[in-house]
């Protein structure tokens, strides 16, 4: 059992709210979690997957009323939408009774549903915790070291496979499913999945670069408009990260296209076909691979109200990663290399100039730390996440159960 960053993010949040929903892509974990969490409080647990469970809901008041002493998790939340109205009620009968908090445990495999349909029903009586892939502070002190977290990205079963095939397997079947039955049930409509499967390629094939829909739709043969509705469902399945401009007030022109990722490092390497560190090693994506696994690592454990982006003028000035911390008026400067021996790019000593930050980070692959003028200091990943998420957050620390 990897031991998850969210677990004391969700039983806080079960302690100061009604509902909590539990979102993230399939096979990140949630249904593990969940069943961890529903040890220590006794709960009811429901697989609204199973067509057993979902006939003890027919008459949801009826059934559930049985239970208002204890915590329900409700897996699979999307497949039952209609939920969502009779929770609003058993919530607000509960709070009548005295019984304010912890009350379900909702899970989905992405936040459009989620969102959608609890923004109306169960507006300030739910809170979301997202769970990502598995972070790299997560396996500090498990056997799979920072290389196989790369290579195979953090879906669980792909990280914790026993070969190289059988992580390849899972990620290859992962994106079949998705393609095939997933986007489909989540997004509520049929889209077809050879141009998705298209898109998502061409994405891992210009990781980390500015997203220019006009240039994805000709390769595909569709429009524009099409491209950003195809970009922003793979987004809102928690799949690609759009990366913001920082915006800055610095009198320069700003580069203000957002810079795409495709968010596990393991799905990027199934997607090009690369199927070791062998392969990786020498492929032109390895850099970019190793900058969206830096930036996924850091944003995963960094306070929630951290501000993050980018930095990119049209003179040259550029930083790979802005972040500005809770509390905190100037931002840090994050450049990523992949090499150990990084040095400082001339981009990133103007764009220095621009934001002034309090700390500025190289972050290379390998594990020592060391000044190399100017303010700068190069830093390995397992140390810069340790610094992040130690930051202060108004939701408290980020530890380990």
């Amino acid at each position: 059992m990897i031991p998850r960053i969210a677990f004391p993010a969700v039983a806080t949040a079960l302690d100061r709210q009604a509902a909590v929903g539990l979102i993230g892509p399939r096979q990140v974990g949630k249904t593990t979690l969940a069943l961890e969490i529903a040890a220590t409080r006794k709960a009811l647990y429901l697989d609204l997957q199973s067509s057993t469970d979902r006939a003890k809901l027919s008459d949801p008041n009826l059934f559930l009323r049985q239970f208002e002493d204890r915590l329900v998790v409700l897996d699979e939340i999307h497949r039952t939408p209609q939920l969502f109205g009779d929770l609003r009620g058993l919530i607000d009968r509960g709070r009548r009774r005295g019984r304010r908090t912890g009350r379900f445990l909702i899970l989905g495999s992405a936040s459009i549903d989620l969102l959608r349909q609890s923004s109306e029903s169960l507006a300030g009586r739910i809170e979301f915790v997202r769970l990502n892939p598995v972070n790299l502070v997560e396996i500090e002190h498990e056997p799979p070291p920072l290389l196989s977290l790369w290579v195979r990205g953090g879906f669980p079963d792909s990280l914790l496979a026993v070969t190289d095939v059988d992580s390849t397997a899972f990620r290859r079947n992962f994106i079949q499913t998705y393609l095939h039955r997933d986007i489909a049930d989540l997004a509520g409509v049929r889209l077809p999945a050879e141009t998705i499967e298209r898109l998502w390629r061409m994405l891992a094939h210009s990781q980390g670069s500015l997203l220019n829909s006009s240039k994805l739709a000709g390769s595909l043969g569709v429009s524009s408009s099409t491209v950003s509705r195809y970009v922003d469902l793979l987004v809102d399945l928690l799949l690609v990260r759009r990366l913001k401009p920082f915006r800055a007030n610095v009198g320069k022109r700003l580069i203000k296209t957002p810079k795409v990722y495709v968010r596990d490092s393991g799905l990027v390497h199934t997607l090009l076909e690369i199927r070791d560190y062998n392969a990786l090693a020498g492929h032109p994506v390895a850099g970019s691979s190793w900058e969206g696994f830096v930036i996924e690592n850091l944003l995963g454990v960094a306070p929630p109200e951290t501000q993050a982006g980018f930095y990119r003028t049209r003179a040259g000035a550029e930083v790979d990663l802005v972040l500005r911390l809770p509390g905190e008026k100037a931002p840090w400067a994050i450049e990523i290399k992949l090499g150990l021996a990084p040095t400082p790019s001339r981009g990133l000593h103007h764009a220095r100039k621009d934001l002034m930050p309090s700390r500025t980070w190289l972050v290379g692959s390998g594990n020592d730390r060391y000044p190399v003028g100017d303010g700068i200091e190069v830093i390995g990943l397992r140390e810069l996440v340790d610094i992040v998420r130690r930051q202060p957050s108004l939701f408290g620390p980020l530890t380990l159960p």
